[in-house]
Parts: structure tokens; C-alpha cells; sequence
């Protein structure tokens, strides 16, 4: 048995209540909460968060990366509090797809635990009509075979489509046959459409509000959907760019306890840099948003900290936003639930009062 150890917190979060007192953890679990805080205690514990949709973070582009690289990101991550990512293959050719999978699928045959989870694979069955900063000329036709081709190069947790494509109802069964959440995302699909590829098994919005069908009072479209059905997990880019305040509390309210809060983060993000080129985009980062030469958002250069600050701008209360920020993705992605509790595995954030991240611990291991 490994050594009790205290965090040195002053408080935790615990089900979505403010518990004071230190927390200690052993093997890997939480051992008990509400420790008489020592001194310099700081900060307050909380479930550790994870990212469904990570293109890249420090430096690194995470489709066309190699084991090394990928391995950078996740440490950069782990830095900004997150203790498990998704990584986010796109805009590539499906001989880039399936080589990206099969060195993510080295990275944790080699290293489960090392913070990335399998894949969300944003594409390839996308819509022209909003492809976003993806390059069209990578969208092919929908194709159940195809899918579970790419399913069989390597692991994959989650899948981002447009449902009204043709053939998309069967690469949704081939999906949910082998487990995989299916998200709408970067789609022309009404809300019938999306109502259709729910009853296939589709349970998520990648993210609400961009990146799809535009919200109209006779012509809801995907966010309509996801907003007004139970159930489904709603996607949300809160880094001050992509919505405004008043949406994120619109969402919020409309959909508590369902909305997964993303970075949507690229390469830049966590890094100071200005300009990049990589994976088939030239990205320029100014006033915190991330822009292609036409003005076109290219993902995110958010961090978990800037995402808090964002919602409480926007009144989201302080639980409510640490939920939408761990609890959700690790529903979808297959990892299970811990929420700080006696028991639980010890994944935990340490936050300072103006949420920035004074450490994380993934399975009782400071990173």
C-alpha cells in the first residue's frame, strides 16, 4: 500500500458542495476529505478536468504527431489542469487519419494512464456548407465500411458527423455497435434530421452554436435539438470568443447538467505564440481568438482557466461550470465518474481563487 498524502488544499468540491478542510489520497483514490488544513494551505480541490476536443496544445498539432509530441501535450495539459484529453484527428487525408491513430494507439498500449484517451476523430463525413477552418477537399462520402476502417487503425472514443449526409445513419449504427459516442458537429442537418440521428444512436452536439445549421425561430437546427432534448450532451467553446455571455448562460440554463465545456483548443494554446503554420493551416492569434487569413475561427487558444473565468463573466455558479468541465466528457468518453469523494480515483485539479490551476493529480500521482 502506497503512503497516505494531503494536497494541502484549504477546500474541495465534493458533489457540488464546498467541503472546507484538506483532502488526502492513497493508492491511487481519494481517502478522506475535510482534514484539519495545514498551514500554507491554498486553494481548492476539484474534480480533474477533462477535454473532449483537443486539436493541439503546446506547441504541437495532434493529427500527423508522433509518440514524442503527443506526449508534450499532454504534460502542457496536465499543466492547465487537464487531467485527460481527447486527441482531435481532422482536415487530413484517411492515410493521415489511420497513421495518427495507430501512433495514438502505441502511445497507450505503452502508457494507458498517460492522460490522452482514444480519439475524436472531427471528420471525415462533414458538411461543405460548414466546414469551418477544415479543408473540404478531406470530406468524403459517408460510408460505414470506411468508419469501421478507421475504427479498426486505432483507438476511438468519439466521432464528429453531419447526419444528413447520405449513408450516415448506417456509419452511426457502425459507431454505436462499437461503442463509440456520436457527436453532430460541422453540419447542415435540421432538426428532424438531428432528431433522426439521435434515434441512430447520435447523444451529442460537438459544439453548440458553432459550427453547424444556424439557430432560426422556424428552423432550429442541430442546436434546437440538442438544446431541447434530454439526454443529450451539449458541446460548448466557452472561451470568450466563440459565444457570447449572454449564451453561455442561456445554455446553461436551458440544459443544466449537459453541457461540455471544450477548449477546442490548437496548437498555440498554452504558448505565446502569435502565428503558426501547421497541419494545412496558417493561423494568426490575436485579442485571444485564434483566426485563419479570411477571418474564419480555427479552433481556440483557451485554457481551462480562461474558460472559468469566462462563465463566471457569464454567471454560471462555480460548481455548475466544474461539473460542465469534467463530468460530462468522461461520461462520453467511456472514463468513468469521480467527483472528489472518499473512494473515488484521485484525479483532481487545485484551483486558486482566480482559477488558476495550482496543480493537478491524475490516479493519486502529482503531474
Amino acid at each position: 500500500m502506497s503512503r497516505s498524502q494531503r494536497l494541502g488544499v484549504a477546500a474541495a468540491l465534493v458533489d457540488g458542495a464546498m467541503v472546507p478542510g484538506d483532502v488526502s489520497i492513497a493508492d491511487g483514490v481519494v481517502e478522506q476529505v475535510g482534514h484539519p488544513p495545514g498551514d500554507g494551505a491554498r486553494g481548492v480541490a476539484v474534480p480533474g478536468f477533462v477535454d473532449w476536443q483537443v486539436n493541439g496544445f503546446g506547441g504541437v498539432h495532434f493529427t500527423g504527431a508522433d509518440a514524442g509530441a503527443m506526449g508534450e501535450a499532454a504534460s502542457a495539459l496536465a499543466r492547465a489542469g487537464i487531467v485527460f484529453a481527447a486527441p482531435t484527428f481532422l482536415s487530413t487525408d484517411l492515410a493521415g487519419y489511420r497513421r495518427s491513430l495507430a501512433e495514438l494507439g502505441g502511445i497507450l498500449a505503452a502508457d494507458p494512464t498517460c492522460g490522452l484517451t482514444a480519439a475524436h476523430l472531427e471528420g471525415p463525413f462533414l458538411s461543405r456548407a460548414f466546414a469551418g477552418a477544415h479543408d473540404p477537399s478531406t470530406f468524403v462520402a459517408a460510408d460505414p465500411g470506411l468508419m469501421r476502417s478507421l475504427l479498426d487503425a486505432g483507438p476511438v472514443a468519439m466521432v464528429t458527423l453531419a447526419p444528413e449526409l447520405d449513408g450516415s445513419a448506417d456509419v452511426i449504427a457502425a459507431l454505436v455497435e462499437r461503442g463509440v459516442t456520436v457527436s453532430i458537429g460541422h453540419s447542415d442537418a435540421d432538426a428532424a434530421a438531428a432528431r433522426f440521428a439521435q434515434r441512430c444512436g447520435a447523444t451529442a452536439i460537438t459544439h453548440c452554436w458553432n459550427g453547424h445549421r444556424r439557430f432560426a425561430p422556424r428552423d432550429p437546427g442541430p442546436a434546437g435539438w440538442a438544446l431541447d432534448t434530454p439526454g443529450v450532451t451539449v458541446g460548448l467553446v466557452a472561451d470568450g470568443v466563440h459565444v457570447a455571455p449572454e449564451v453561455v448562460a442561456l445554455t446553461f440554463a436551458v440544459a443544466p447538467r449537459r453541457v461540455a465545456v471544450t477548449t477546442d483548443a490548437i496548437a498555440p494554446a498554452g504558448t505565446d505564440l502569435e502565428h503558426w503554420n501547421g497541419g494545412g493551416f496558417h493561423v494568426e492569434v490575436a485579442e485571444g481568438a485564434a483566426r485563419l487569413a479570411d477571418g474564419t475561427l480555427a479552433g481556440s487558444v483557451a485554457t481551462p482557466t480562461r474558460m472559468l473565468r469566462e462563465l463566471e463573466r457569464a454567471g454560471v455558479d462555480f460548481a455548475d461550470a466544474v461539473h460542465a468541465m469534467s463530468a460530462p466528457q468522461a461520461q462520453a468518453l467511456g472514463l468513468g465518474q469521480w467527483a472528489v469523494r472518499p473512494g473515488d480515483p484521485a484525479h483532481v485539479t487545485v484551483l486558486a481563487d482566480d482559477h488558476e490551476v495550482l496543480a493537478t493529480w491524475r490516479n493519486g500521482v502529482r503531474l
